[in-house]
């Protein structure tokens, strides 16, 4: 009967207990931070997805996050609202212009407080005003932009007296090469003597002002240009190659690697508790040493578990990492001055499809990500060359024509267009430029002397796919109709990112 009169108490205290671990749990867990996964958007393409499209793509795959390398204000006005937050970008040639204070509210109200319409907006829709593109790397024809730190400081002032710094922070990406050369270990990192006084003092005016420091970060063409294992840039472990620090971290992977190697350097720049963001971290399909549609779903399936698992890294294991993948889909306009691969960092390719399967979601699932909508492609239709060697230095003329215009780096060697032969060589450029110029025969885009035919009948062989373009309705920055920007673009994101027309076709041509 004792019993009996216990059990109502017990009950109750188990239903306490129950409810206080219940509500420790939930406590627990909204504290936990989990590293965000992004996204980066650039626009250099000559047909491209309308901004629509891509806000609609982000939304299917569940990305929130996005990082443009063009602010057109069609653009910001197709993501107001759309619960993604964007990180703008000032072009570097831009960054002169916007030493002057005034220049700088001016650019604040054209491109964010145009968008805010109210405070839902400022909480949800901006995230960084990214200050540059690499400005103080020096792998851009060794041009260095050393002001860059002092409009940043400018521009999150001004965010900070129009009332938004507390939401949005100023950035600089910083490419590997900010770093000393020669690191072999983590603790050896610091920055560049050059600008190792410009990096203390920004360092620790982001800091002082809640901003992280963004680095961007290639595994493939790190461990490439160091000469390391190759498959020391994957993350599941099947790399004979490890690297013992001084502190007796072991890194078994080149993201581990470099991530510390900046934490080392802003550590020895005065502030050892900075954030680090991977402004770009991704893999390459085409035009490089492993560059492959394979590889890339091979170190995504490993790194983005370790992203959302907040696995950390050797030097700060458990800590989250934000990352913004590089990059949604390709741009054939993209200046190759490292290489043919810097056009070909695409998840998808030109017209919304994946080039292989990646879980956006860092669960490791085995799935394609969604395709976009809405995309209509031209007519089935290709421009080959039609056999006549009769004039070959005609034959040569029209080649570099077209190779000066569109994009030929699959034909590089070791691109997926590596291995064809000499009649297909001119057929893959000849077809590039058709489609590049939205397939216009009556503009004689197929002409090419005589020397070009069009047919119904798709070319494409083995890994080398001869492309038909989609439709496209705007030009990149200014947002007009599709064709009259394709070769004029002198402003925006044509300029910032390197726009290149001739490409080197010596022995492209001669190859097969």
């Amino acid at each position: 009967m004792a019993v009996m009169r216990l059990l109502p108490y017990f009950k109750v205290r188990g239903l306490a207990l129950m409810i206080v671990m219940t509500c420790c749990m939930f406590l627990f867990s909204t504290n936990i931070v989990e590293g965000v996964v992004g996204i980066n958007w650039g626009r250099m393409t000559t047909n491209r997805l309308i901004p629509s499209m891509v806000v609609d793509l982000l939304l299917q795959n569940g990305i929130r996050e996005v990082k443009m390398f063009s602010a057109s204000k069609n653009v910001l006005e197709a993501f107001s609202r759309s619960g993604i937050e964007v990180t703008v970008t000032i072009p570097n040639q831009n960054l002169k212009y916007l030493l002057d204070p005034k220049a700088v509210r001016r650019w604040i109200n054209q491109r964010i407080i145009t968008f805010i319409r109210d405070e839902v907006d400022i909480r949800s829709f901006y995230r960084y005003v990214c200050v540059g593109t690499d400005p103080y790397s020096k792998a851009y024809n060794n041009l260095t932009f050393y002001y860059a730190s002092d409009v940043l400081k400018i521009v999150q002032n001004s965010l900070n007296d129009a009332g938004y710094g507390e939401k949005v922070k100023a950035i600089i990406p910083h490419f590997f090469d900010v770093l000393n050369t020669n690191v072999s270990k983590p603790s050896e990192a610091d920055f560049r003597p050059d600008i190792k006084d410009i990096m203390m003092d920004l360092v620790r005016f982001q800091r002082e002002n809640n901003a992280p420091f963004f680095m961007d970060v290639f595994p493939i063409y790190y461990v490439h240009l160091k000469g390391w294992d190759p498959e020391f840039a994957y993350l599941d472990n099947k790399s004979n190659f490890s690297i013992v620090d001084n502190n007796g971290l072991k890194y078994t992977n080149a993201f581990d690697f470099l991530h510390d190697s900046f934490l080392w350097a802003v550590r020895k720049a005065g502030v050892p508790d900075m954030k680090l963001v991977a402004g770009q971290v991704g893999w390459p399909t085409d035009g490089y040493p492993n560059a492959s549609p394979e590889n890339a779903e091979r170190f995504y399936k490993n790194f983005l578990p370790s992203v959302t698992s907040n696995r950390g890294t050797p030097l700060q294991p458990g800590a989250p990492i934000d990352i913004y993948l590089h990059s949604l889909s390709d741009e054939n306009l993209l200046k190759i001055d490292r290489g043919a691969f810097q056009r070909h960092w695409g998840i998808y390719r030109f017209d919304g499809v994946p080039k292989y399967k990646i879980d956006f979601t860092g669960q490791g699932h085995d799935i394609f990500p969604t395709t976009a909508r809405g995309v209509t492609r031209m007519p089935q239709r290709w421009c080959i060359f039609n056999g006549d060697v009769n004039n070959i230095t005609a034959l040569k003329t029209e080649f570099d024509k077209a190779c000066q215009k569109a994009d030929c780096t699959p034909l590089a060697p070791g691109g997926s267009c590596s291995h064809l032969d000499f009649e297909h060589n001119i057929s893959y450029a000849f077809n590039m430029y058709f489609q590049m110029t939205g397939q216009y025969a009556e503009n004689k885009s197929c002409s090419f002397q005589g020397l070009g035919k069009v047919v119904p009948d798709n070319p494409s062989i083995g890994t080398c796919v001869f492309p038909v373009e989609i439709l496209a309705a705007e030009e990149a920055v200014a947002g007009v109709s599709f064709g009259a920007a394709l070769l004029h673009a002198t402003s925006g994101e044509m300029i910032h990112r390197g726009h290149v027309g001739p490409v080197s076709v010596a022995v492209l041509f001669s190859s097969g």
